[in-house]
């Protein structure tokens, strides 16, 4: 049965609305507003989390669409959007989505982009749902780029001077993607190395690459084929205990965004085709969204030069991924392997990891062993994100309420009708005894 088509309302419109951004231009709000309307359903997840979804839990049987419209899911590359290489100051960075939607012109080519644009963009090509694409776009503007701007964005590479983003009240200049260790990046990726092992976050590695490629199964449904990447994600944190001492897993840049690198790829890079209308990520497909060539056994890398491939179908706007999703994603791989869920690191040597207690970094409000159930990972993330901003953003803005409102906005709308339990005070002296923390805050 196919989905009907309802209004996006619930996460949408309540993380975009006007009051979240007092510095955005009225040409952004009203982009922000279109996005919503053409938006796909709200998430698929009645049945498992009803008050995720509320206007749906009547509804709570209905399947996720598994039919192929060829015409409304074609992703063009050609044209406005044909492929150019990244120029001197293009800014290209860890993200190879990213990467390659500059260089396809779906996101501005010098790789600086507003809120709105990165939303559209990311909607457009893979089918990313409106709320996790809104979230995290305002999240990196706060943390890496600049809220405060008329067109508040951020550069998906390096820091950036782009008047496009950068606006009075900033302190000092945004860090970008690239920069972002343990803010938006962090250790434990599948295909870029630990920042204080390799000595970068950004780059490729081939081996790491080869490995994910290896792991990958072919003619597999894409959501077996991430089903199916655990062992290889379970592999590469490991490693990260076993070699780097200064090991650090926080709870946004670790537990929650690290686990796109693996579950983004096969969820909105798969191509999509009646005999897979739930997607299939094959081998040259992927390789060609990571800039990689060659056979395998012996792949060349070449930065920046990620693309979309020709002939590409993405997910249907009916079936975004959305916040949801991602969720259950994390826990499906988090229930396998506790420590996935757990914010912790090495205490300077390699394997020396230890977790951090929960109850005692929340004051009881959250308990480690109950952080898988029903809406408690997703709540304790964003609220320990919202605790705990003012004080990672302090050096770079002068009002940091005001630079933080967009954000605040958005925490607000995604945990609207979840039932969360409040999050108070937070110990942060409890990172202390983690020397990774210390290294990338600069302490």
């Amino acid at each position: 049965m196919m989905i009907s088509k309802l209004p996006f309302v619930f996460f949408a419109l309540s993380a975009i609305q006007v009051t979240a951004f007092p510095h955005l231009s009225v040409k952004g709000v009203e982009e922000l507003t279109e996005l919503a309307k053409r938006s796909g359903e709200c998430p698929h997840l009645a049945k498992q989390n009803q008050a995720a979804c509320p206007h749906l839990a009547k509804n709570k049987d209905l399947k996720r669409q598994t039919t192929f419209d060829p015409t409304s899911q074609h992703v063009s590359t050609t044209g406005e959007y044909a492929w150019v290489a990244p120029g001197a100051g293009d800014q290209r960075g860890p993200c190879p989505g990213l990467n390659a939607l500059a260089n396809h012109g779906y996101l501005p080519h010098n790789g600086v982009a507003d809120i709105p644009t990165i939303v559209s963009a990311v909607n457009t090509a893979y089918g990313m749902g409106i709320d996790i694409g809104t979230f995290l776009a305002v999240y990196g503007t706060a943390f890496d780029g600049d809220s405060i701007s008329t067109d508040p964005g951020f550069s998906i590479g390096g820091p950036a001077t782009s008047e496009e983003i950068l606006g009075v009240g900033l302190l000092g200049t945004p860090s970008g993607l690239s920069d972002s260790h343990n803010n938006y990046e962090a250790d434990t990726s599948p295909t870029r190395g630990d920042l204080y092992v390799v000595g970068n976050d950004y780059l490729l590695q081939v081996d790491r690459f080869q490995e994910y490629y290896d792991a990958l199964p072919e003619n597999t449904p894409a959501p077996d084929q991430y089903a199916a990447l655990f062992p290889f994600r379970q592999a590469q944190f490991n490693n990260s205990v076993a070699t780097n001492p200064d090991f650090f897993f926080p709870q946004f840049a670790g537990v929650f965004v690290s686990p796109a690198g693996y579950a983004f790829p096969p969820r909105m890079m798969a191509n999509h085709s009646a005999e897979y209308p739930s997607g299939y990520l094959d081998k040259a497909s992927f390789m060609t969204f990571f800039a990689v060539t060659g056979e395998s056994g012996a792949f060349e890398y070449t930065p920046g030069w990620e693309r979309i491939p020709n002939n590409f179908y993405r997910r249907p706007l009916s079936d975004p991924y959305t916040l949801p999703d991602f969720i259950l994603d994390v826990l499906a791989f988090g229930l396998l392997d506790p420590r996935l869920l757990s914010i912790g690191g090495n205490t300077g040597t390699p394997n020396s990891f230890t977790g951090l207690d929960v109850s005692d970094l929340t004051d009881g409000v959250f308990d480690g062993a109950t952080l898988a159930q029903g809406n408690n990972l997703e709540c304790f993330i964003l609220q320990l994100v919202q605790a705990e901003a003012p004080t990672a953003v302090a050096a770079l803005y002068e009002d940091v309420t005001a630079a933080l409102q967009p954000l605040a906005e958005s925490i607000s709308g995604n945990l609207a009708g979840l039932g969360c339990p409040q999050l108070g005070a937070v110990n942060a002296g409890m990172y202390d005894v983690y020397p990774g923390y210390a290294k990338a805050k600069g302490i």
